[in-house]
């Protein structure tokens, strides 16, 4: 399992992710595996990530048999947290 530094770090970089391809339109989604194959985040915590993120309301999950993710999106509310990251210039 994950430590606590590499959890927050998946998420970031999930959202990241998410926001770069769906160029801020919330209808435009990365499937799990292309998530999996681009960060190389194991399965396991992939799925918690995503699980995690979703309660916070920051995205929208699809999920495949087996619990993992098949089609994970921004919602306006992730959208809005990268575009105040970015208008910041965090990281």
């Amino acid at each position: 399992m994950a430590t606590l530094h590499e959890r927050q770090r998946y998420r970031r970089q999930i959202l990241r992710t998410l926001y770069t391809a769906a160029e801020g339109n919330r209808l435009l989604g990365v499937t799990g595996a292309a998530l999996n194959h681009d960060l190389r985040i194991p399965e396991q915590d992939l799925a918690a990530a995503c699980s995690y993120l979703a309660g916070e309301g920051l995205v929208t999950v699809d999920w495949e048999p087996g619990n993992a993710p098949a089609m994970v999106s921004l919602t306006h509310q992730g959208i809005r947290l990268m575009e105040a990251e970015e208008e910041e210039g965090g990281d």
